[in-house]
């Protein structure tokens, strides 16, 4: 029986592979090369977008556990890629001469408070293995957290970075334990770990993921096709949310930042904050008859725990982030964007 170790266990010079990628991730002209995993989740594909725009398309390397369509295909590479899976990882790592991962496999705040096993592991184990191959080859590591992180103690308005972290989820939970052994990497065997915590994230080009916020897509496309929506939140429930756009241009921004700059490894990041009767007002400006019934389900004690607004003023400050979308461009956005692809689908039918 072989025993696997640790690179870093190693005596230095031990793996030409840690030589190899630490020359290359040291080479600032060179390009990054990236592994989004996860990505055919709500922000994977958008990001892989954006990336081979400005790194070049093959340079983007998009996996996830499930079959893509036809035009993700002829966007550029993919590749099948389980995080549990940390042989396989590896393989991936080298073969592609990776240096930036975007860890984006996780189950969500309401899909892992059914399955809270399956969190568990996908959400722990995903990243103690992404976690392992990054520090066994140098890599720069971003991996997402979220408002899910704070819990009912944390303050309910502009919640700071450093605060009070008590999560009442399994995500929110699994979440913590992901930023602190990132940042316990990080010191321990100077990981380049990154992480943003998301609000809510608002997007009409891929579907949500099964989170608590999820309710500010869905309204949208069942208004614009059926005139109506029932929300599982209360009509007064105020969360942070962020558009698709800006949201995934903060995670560019982020990652082309120096170590330097950063003085935090995780910070906070949102754009607006409203409840579902304020973002119904301003529907009602596109779609003056549309009606909406509110029927709170479990995910409604689940953002009874959240803040109802983020401070990401130190984000601002240190690496100049700062958001396009607030409340009437997100929803005229959003309407105009699925109008048209109710259009189309007309058109193709």
């Amino acid at each position: 029986m072989s025993l696997c170790i640790p690179l870093r266990f190693l005596r230095p010079g031990a793996s030409c592979f840690q030589s190899i990628a630490r020359k290359f991730s040291a080479d600032k002209d060179e390009k990054p090369r990236v592994l989004i995993t996860g990505g055919l989740g709500q922000l994977g594909s958008g990001l892989a977008r954006i990336m081979r725009q400005r790194y070049g398309s093959q340079n983007v390397l998009l996996s996830d556990i499930i079959q893509p369509t036809p035009q993700i295909l002829s966007e550029g590479p993919f590749v099948y890629a389980d995080v549990l899976d940390l042989k396989h990882l590896n393989s991936i790592i080298v073969n592609n001469r990776i240096n930036w991962v975007i860890h984006f496999s996780a189950l969500l705040s309401a899909v892992a408070e059914d399955y809270p096993q399956k969190a568990l592991d996908v959400n722990l184990n995903g990243f103690h293995n992404i976690a392992e191959v990054c520090i066994n080859h140098k890599l720069r590591l971003f991996s997402p957290s979220t408002i899910g992180a704070f819990g009912p103690e944390s303050p309910k308005d502009k919640c700071p970075d450093v605060t009070i972290m008590r999560p009442k989820t399994m995500y929110g939970i699994t979440k913590i334990h992901m930023e602190l052994l990132g940042e316990y990497y990080h010191t321990k065997y100077n990981l380049d770990y990154r992480s943003l915590r998301f609000p809510g994230v608002i997007g009409a080009d891929t579907a949500p993921g099964g989170g608590t916020t999820d309710y500010a897509v869905h309204i949208f496309h069942d208004v614009a096709r059926k005139g109506q929506y029932e929300c599982f939140l209360r009509k007064d429930t105020r969360l942070p949310m962020i558009y698709i756009q800006d949201c995934l241009e903060s995670v560019v921004k982020f990652m082309e930042q120096p170590q330097d700059n950063l003085k935090l490894r995780t910070y906070n990041v949102t754009a607006t904050s409203f409840t579902p009767d304020e973002l119904v007002n301003e529907m009602k400006k596109h779609f003056p008859n549309m009606e909406v019934i509110y029927k709170p389900d479990k995910r409604q004690d689940i953002a009874d725990t959240w803040p109802q607004v983020m401070d990401d003023s130190r984000a601002r400050a240190d690496w100049g982030w700062n958001h396009t979308y607030d409340l009437p461009e997100l929803t005229k956005v959003m309407v105009d964007k699925i109008t048209e692809q109710i259009n189309n689908e007309k058109q193709t039918k």
